[in-house]
């Protein structure tokens, strides 16, 4: 389990059982070297190797595939963040303004955030879906900043 936990954390493409692509770049070393680490631990080993395309073109395979597990990643978190905006909504509709739910809220959205830096982090070739998630997570911060004046306004003595 710790092993699929790091592969999943790098961003590995799979490409076969027990074979991952990573591209080859220094963003990538730590990644490459926390497999290492993880298989060592459980008894397996890293065999890490340079591939270069036989024929121009081959490698775009590798990249579309790279692009499509950023843009599935995007598409999720595009879905949360509709989710939360329904939240906030539901939020306003019932009345409910109390600092323990807005710290419940701001919780969420920092979650929502760190999951778009990590998919930005592997997002290095471009992938479609980037701009969307961009604009569904700046509609969560809108909608969070309107729930938080809404909630000192109710609670201010």
């Amino acid at each position: 389990m710790a092993v699929w936990r790091e592969v999943r954390r790098s961003g590995a493409l799979h490409v076969q059982q027990s074979i991952v692509a990573v591209p080859d770049s220094e963003a990538f070393a730590d990644a490459v070297e926390g497999l290492r680490r993880v298989l060592a631990d459980v008894g397996g080993q890293v065999t890490s190797l340079r591939a270069e395309p036989v024929v121009a073109g081959d490698d775009q395979r590798l990249l579309d595939a790279w692009n499509e597990a950023r843009d599935d990643e995007y598409r999720e978190l595009v879905g949360e963040c509709t989710k939360f905006l329904a939240e906030i909504d539901h939020e306003f509709e019932s009345e409910k303004f109390t600092l323990a739910e807005l710290d419940e809220e701001e919780a969420e959205l920092d979650k929502l955030q760190r999951w778009h830096d990590r998919i930005q982090r592997l997002d290095i070739h471009g992938a479609s879906g980037a701009s969307a998630a961009a604009q569904a997570l700046r509609e969560a911060e809108a909608a969070l900043d309107r729930y938080s004046t809404a909630v000192f306004e109710r609670t201010e003595p």
